[in-house]
C-alpha cells in the first residue's frame, strides 16, 4: 500500500472520483482534510485561467495534496498542465482515450499520471505507454461507460493486478469499509469513490440528487445509451416508462450535453441522476470525514 500512498501524499489511499458537474474547490479541500486525495475535474475546462483559479481556491482551503483529472481529448491540456505544474500539483489522472501522448507531456512537467480505464487490455497498454498507476472502474461504477462487454470490479481488478506492476486503484461498487477491504484483498492498493461522496454533506450536488441516491434500491440504475458510450444513471419514473416502450430510442431522448444542467438543478426529467450501482448501499448523507473514517477504521 505504501507505493500508492507515497504517490498521492495523502493519509489514506482513497481518491475522490472527479465529476465535472460538481466541480467544487471547497468540496475537494474537505476531502483532502479528511485524509483522502481530493480531485478537480478539468476534462471540460478550456480556459487555463479558470484552471488556475480553481487550483488556487483549493490551496487556500487546505495544505494537503490534491490532483486533477484530464480528459485526453481536451485541446487545452498542455496549457492546463503548465498551470498545474506551476501550482505544485504532482499527480493527475487521465481518461477517455489512449494516454501515450499526454503521459509524455505529464512526465515532462515532472508530474505523475494514473490512467482511468474499463478493460484489462487497455490497462496493459497504458502501463506500456508509461502510466505510473491505474484506476480500474468495474461495470457497476457510475459515469461514462463503453458500449463493449465489461467485467465487474470483483473480476477486473485482480485480472489487471495479475498483469501490471504499477499501483492499481479500484473503482465501482465501493461505499463503506466492506468494499474498501474487499478492494485491497483483490490486489488494489486503494479505491476511488464517486457516488458515495456525492451523498455527503459537503458535496454541492443538489438535494434531489443526493436523495435519489439514498432512495435507490437494488437494480435501481441502468445504462443509458449515448451513441459510442453509455452513462449509468438512476431509474426515475419517466425513464422507467421509457424503458417499457420497445420503440423508445433512449439515445435520441437523452443527450449527454443536458447532463450537467440536469444534475446541477435536480431536473432529472432532462437527464437522469448519475450514480453507480453502489447507491443501493447508501442510506444516509454524512460528512466527508465520517465517510472516510468509517471506511478505513472499521
Amino acid at each position: 500500500m505504501g507505493t500508492l500512498v507515497d504517490m498521492l501524499g495523502s493519509r489514506y489511499p482513497i481518491i475522490q472520483g472527479p465529476i465535472g458537474a460538481i466541480n467544487s474547490p471547497p468540496f475537494t479541500a474537505a476531502i483532502c482534510e479528511a485524509g483522502a486525495f481530493g480531485m478537480l475535474a478539468m476534462g471540460f475546462v478550456y480556459d487555463p485561467e479558470e484552471a488556475r483559479k480553481m487550483v488556487s481556491e483549493v490551496k487556500e482551503l487546505t495544505d494537503k495534496p490534491f490532483g486533477v483529472n484530464l480528459m485526453i481529448a481536451n485541446p487545452t491540456n498542455p496549457a492546463i498542465l503548465e498551470v498545474l505544474a506551476d501550482a505544485g500539483v504532482t499527480l493527475v489522472t487521465t481518461s477517455a482515450g489512449s494516454p501515450r501522448d499526454i503521459l509524455t507531456a505529464v512526465h515532462g512537467f515532472g508530474m505523475k499520471a494514473m490512467h482511468v480505464l474499463l478493460a484489462a487490455p487497455h490497462a496493459i497498454k497504458a502501463v506500456e505507454a508509461g502510466a505510473d498507476g491505474l484506476v480500474i472502474a468495474g461495470l457497476e461504477a457510475g459515469g461514462l461507460r463503453s458500449v463493449n462487454p465489461e467485467s465487474s470490479t470483483m473480476v477486473l481488478v485482480p485480472l489487471v493486478c495479475d498483469h501490471v506492476d504499477v499501483p492499481v486503484v479500484a473503482a465501482g461498487g465501493i461505499a463503506d469499509s466492506r468494499g474498501y477491504r474487499a478492494a485491497l484483498a483483490l490486489g488494489a492498493e486503494g479505491v476511488q469513490l464517486g457516488t458515495r461522496l456525492i451523498a455527503s454533506e459537503e458535496c454541492p450536488a443538489p438535494k434531489a440528487w443526493k436523495d435519489a441516491i439514498v432512495a435507490c434500491g437494488d437494480g435501481g440504475t441502468t445504462l443509458i445509451p449515448l451513441g459510442k458510450m453509455q452513462m449509468r444513471s438512476i431509474i426515475n419514473p419517466k425513464l422507467q416508462e421509457e424503458m417499457k416502450d420497445q420503440d423508445a430510442e433512449l439515445s435520441e431522448i437523452y443527450s449527454l450535453m443536458d447532463a450537467p444542467t440536469a444534475w446541477n438543478s435536480g431536473e432529472f426529467e432532462k437527464f437522469p441522476a448519475g450514480s453507480g450501482q453502489v447507491a443501493a448501499l447508501i442510506k444516509e448523507i454524512k460528512p466527508v470525514k465520517d465517510i472516510i473514517a468509517e471506511m478505513v477504521e472499521a
